[in-house]
């Protein structure tokens, strides 16, 4: 793969990453007392035109 390409992946990677953490330290924030709970999440990734759908699933535990 071009240099461009994985430039523009990472890139994409850094920003999903960074503002999903964003997100979801938001929303426990907003919740209140999460301590104990868990939480299952999903991702769900689109690419127009290539015909991807690419599903992630997992549990996030609340904060302490």
């Amino acid at each position: 793969m071009s240099e461009d390409f994985n430039m523009s992946m990472r890139k994409f990677l850094k920003q999903v990453g960074v503002t999903s953490q964003q997100a979801i330290e938001d929303g426990l924030r907003k919740a209140g007392n999460t301590q104990g709970k868990t939480y299952e999440a999903k991702v769900v990734l689109t690419i127009d035109g290539l015909d991807v759908e690419h599903v992630v699933t997992g549990t996030i535990k609340g904060t302490d």
